[in-house]
């Protein structure tokens, strides 16, 4: 035997010979394995205080144009066609609260709960890695207003970062209780955010990979029976198939960034969604979905019925069918945005506001769905609404907001970590990385919206801490790293160790 080898179990004997028994949190009240994870509860306890900071500074909560319609569905339970209810039940659990700023309060801790996971799922990495890779997600200013905003992005990326840190455990065999809790964690992603749904598809393919065939049933089983229930409270309610009706929607608009009809020859119902002026003079996707002067609004009706939304996906096909490259070259530009180091304003003025931290407090909403949506939420709170901001702690947060984030090129080279160190491993492995699923679903999160919608700065922070963690996974840890983690976690350790 090499002598590498010989050491390596040696250390796993010494180590088991002293570990405590299995689930056992007799080392909580340890001092020594307290200070193992001392960085790591340094950056925590930091990224505690500056959510406190958001409450004390910003009381009770940020209101999104979003947030209104959430809160309609709280007292008005029926699906929206624009989006799903899962974030609308959110708010319902908390209701009896009668307070926005107990909903802050608990996003802040999914915030931090979102770290405890990656810092847990990266266990077998370096610590400093597993620490490193948590700061995104605990410290940067943007994911700390967007916790304190009332939109559902938080409470998905909880999910989705929960779901896939389950699939993360590479030598223990997952059990049918994990599969099943990760199937019921998609669901409600799905359910809070439709983004979620080809990550279904995506963390079913893992354990098919890894050859597990029952259990990718197990999972889309699961995973599919609470969408598909809420698929038919969608469909009793409106007569049509899907989770919203806003698909084809979103997805005209999006095309509207280079849809050319003189290429394209519509039919004549088709024609009247065209926008005669060049695609470099036209306002960004969104518009074409809110704005009076947009085609799609000015047909008669609401703009999300059937029939427009129908119509909107015929032209929105016809668009890609016939311009293929144009379609990818808009999404290319579109995720393009993801990685500028800089942050320019986008969309929009008022949209890119919403996500810095103000100096003056929000005026009430102008437009008519938002006023109804705010009635609903003064019962909610049971007294006015609004955001009453208190310096000296929001300046702190002004100050701290203009200096932490996470730059798009540091994002990019986080994304490239692991296919670059898989590379230049050249292990030769035969079963698939466990920094794969991670790192799919953040390449997902990322390109999904920019395909199908356009480019959104709170659409990318829940891909972050999917990203940071498939860089972790990737870097390979020392044997004696691995015990001891598997030791302080309370995993078995192997009798084997893949060098």
């Amino acid at each position: 035997m090499p002598e590498r080898q010989r050491e390596d179990v040696r250390v796993m004997a010494e180590t088991r010979a002293d570990e405590p028994a299995r689930g056992s949190l007799a080392w909580v009240g340890d001092p020594s394995r307290w200070r193992r994870h001392g960085w790591f509860l340094a950056v925590l306890a930091l990224g505690t205080a500056l959510r406190a900071l958001a409450m004390l500074g910003y009381r009770p909560a940020l209101w999104f144009p979003d947030s209104y319609t959430y809160v309609v569905t709280v007292f008005r339970p029926r699906p929206d066609l624009v989006r799903p209810a899962g974030y609308s039940m959110f708010l319902k659990l908390l209701e009896p609260f009668h307070a926005f700023g107990m909903v802050t309060a608990a996003q802040h801790l999914l915030g931090l709960a979102t770290g405890v996971l990656i810092y847990r799922g990266a266990r077998r990495a370096p610590r400093w890695v597993a620490t490193l890779a948590t700061v995104p997600v605990l410290l940067d200013a943007y994911q700390i207003e967007l916790e304190h905003l009332l939109v559902s992005d938080t409470l998905f990326m909880f999910l989705v970062v929960a779901a896939v840190a389950l699939c993360v455990p590479e030598r223990r065999a997952p059990a049918a209780g994990g599969v099943v809790a990760i199937g019921l964690l998609l669901a409600a992603a799905t359910l809070t955010r439709t983004v979620g749904q080809p990550l279904i598809v995506l963390l079913a393919a893992w354990y098919v990979l890894r050859g597990r065939l029952r259990l990718a049933g197990l999972l889309l089983a699961t995973a599919l029976v609470p969408v598909i229930a809420y698929g038919a409270w969608f469909y009793a309610t409106y007569q049509r198939v899907g989770l919203v009706g806003a698909n084809g929607v979103f997805l005209y608009a999006r095309t509207m960034s280079f849809a050319d009809c003189a290429r394209m020859d519509p039919p004549p119902d088709l024609r009247v969604l065209c926008d005669p002026r060049p695609p470099e003079r036209r306002p960004p996707s969104q518009e074409y979905i809110w704005a009076k002067d947009s085609p799609l609004v000015l047909l008669p009706g609401i703009t999300f019925t059937k029939e427009t939304d129908d119509l909107a996906g015929r032209f929105a096909t016809l668009a890609i069918t016939t311009q293929p490259l144009d379609y990818a070259a808009s999404v290319l530009t579109e995720l393009g945005r993801t990685f500028t180091w800089g942050r320019p304003v986008y969309p929009d003025p008022e949209i890119y506001g919403y996500y810095q931290f103000p100096v003056t407090e929000p005026g009430p909403p102008g437009r008519y769905p938002a006023q109804v949506g705010a009635d609903y939420a003064k019962l909610y709170e049971r007294g006015a609404i609004g955001t009453e901001i208190v310096e000296p702690y929001a300046g702190w947060l002004r100050a701290y907001q203009n200096m932490v984030r996470l730059p798009g090129p540091v994002l990019l080279g986080v994304l490239l970590v692991p296919p670059v160190a898989a590379v230049v491993r050249r292990s030769g492995r035969r079963r698939p990385a466990p920094w794969l699923v991670p790192w799919s679903a953040a390449v997902v999160l990322l390109v999904t919206p920019a395909a199908a919608a356009e480019f959104d700065y709170r659409y990318v922070l829940p891909a972050v801490p999917l990203a940071c963690l498939a860089a972790a996974l990737s870097i390979r840890p020392d044997v004696r790293r691995q015990c001891e983690s598997k030791k302080e976690f309370g995993d078995d350790i192997p009798r084997n160790v893949q060098l």
